[in-house]
C-alpha cells in the first residue's frame, strides 16, 4: 500500500477495498525512478484501477468539500498540469487504459440518497464518488483561473458526464 497523506486518497482506497475493486496505488516515492526515462516532469496520478469488463482506469483523485448548504453543483476544478500529465500517462500506458478523474466529495453530514449514487462513510466522514473520463472532461472544460492555471466543467455539463465509478468499470 502506498503512503497516503490526504484523507481523500485514504477514503478512495478504502472504497476500492470495500467494493473488492482491484487496484494498484501509485507510490509517489517511486517517482524519482521516472526521471531516468524522461518522466520526472509528469505529475503522478493516484491509482491504476482494474476493470473486469472494460478498460482499466488511470485515476487521479480530486478531493472537494461539499457542504449541505452548497448548491447542487459540484466543485470540479483541476489544474492544467493535472490534465496534461494524465493525458501523457495515458499515452505511456497505451491501449486498455483510460485516464479519469475521481472526484471525492467530503460531505458535512450524510447527504440525501438522491444527491449521489455512490456514498460511503470512512473515518467518521461521509464521502461521495463521481468519476469523469479525461476525454469527457477535456471536451467540456473551461478556464477557471488564469492566475492559478485551473480549469473546470460547467455544472450542467458535469452533471451529464460525471457518473458512478463502478459504471466506468
Amino acid at each position: 500500500m502506498a503512503q497516503r497523506r490526504f484523507h481523500y486518497e485514504q477514503a478512495f482506497e478504502y472504497y476500492l477495498r470495500a467494493n473488492a475493486i482491484p487496484y494498484v496505488a501509485v507510490d509517489e516515492a517511486k517517482r524519482s525512478l521516472a526521471g531516468s526515462v524522461g518522466l520526472s516532469k509528469l505529475k503522478s496520478f493516484d491509482f491504476v484501477v482494474y476493470s473486469k469488463t472494460g478498460e482499466n482506469l488511470l485515476v487521479d483523485v480530486k478531493g472537494r468539500k461539499h457542504s449541505a448548504r452548497s448548491s447542487r453543483s459540484y466543485q470540479n476544478w483541476v489544474t492544467s498540469d493535472d490534465v496534461s500529465s494524465l493525458s501523457s500517462w495515458s499515452g505511456i500506458f497505451g491501449d486498455g487504459f483510460q485516464p479519469a478523474f475521481a472526484f471525492l466529495f467530503w460531505c458535512d453530514a450524510q447527504p440525501a440518497d438522491a444527491l449521489f449514487h455512490e456514498l460511503f462513510e470512512h473515518g467518521g466522514k461521509w464521502y461521495a464518488v463521481l468519476a469523469v473520463r479525461l476525454s469527457d472532461y477535456e471536451s467540456h472544460m473551461r478556464r477557471r483561473s488564469p492566475k492559478w492555471d485551473t480549469l473546470s466543467v460547467p455544472a450542467k455539463a458535469f452533471d451529464r458526464i460525471a457518473q458512478p465509478l463502478k459504471r466506468l468499470l
